[in-house]
């Protein structure tokens, strides 16, 4: 069973669900700042995902990278998937 890593529950506002991704919306009024994470239990790397799921999360990627142009016109949009601080699989 999915459940959502405590350090991200804790700084982030939960906004909606996609196909394979939680959509989260981090608590800092800086950025507008993006978390998807694929809910689907012990993910701690893209190649943890199915073929399949890894295309979805790109393409869910792309959703939330045109959704944050059309709403703040940026510069640039940086997506990275660090895993330094918080294990469980996420993009932002």
């Amino acid at each position: 069973m999915f459940e959502l890593d405590d350090r991200l529950a804790a700084d982030t506002v939960p906004i909606g669900d996609l196909n394979l991704c939680r959509v989260l919306l981090m608590n800092d009024v800086r950025y507008p700042w993006l978390i998807l994470v694929p809910a689907k239990p012990d993910l701690t790397e893209v190649g943890d995902l199915t073929r399949d799921d890894r295309i979805v999360l790109m393409d869910e990627m792309e959703q939330a990278s045109n959704a944050i142009r059309a709403l703040y016109n940026p510069i640039k949009v940086n997506v990275g998937a660090l895993g330094n601080v918080v294990r469980q699989l996420h993009v932002h």
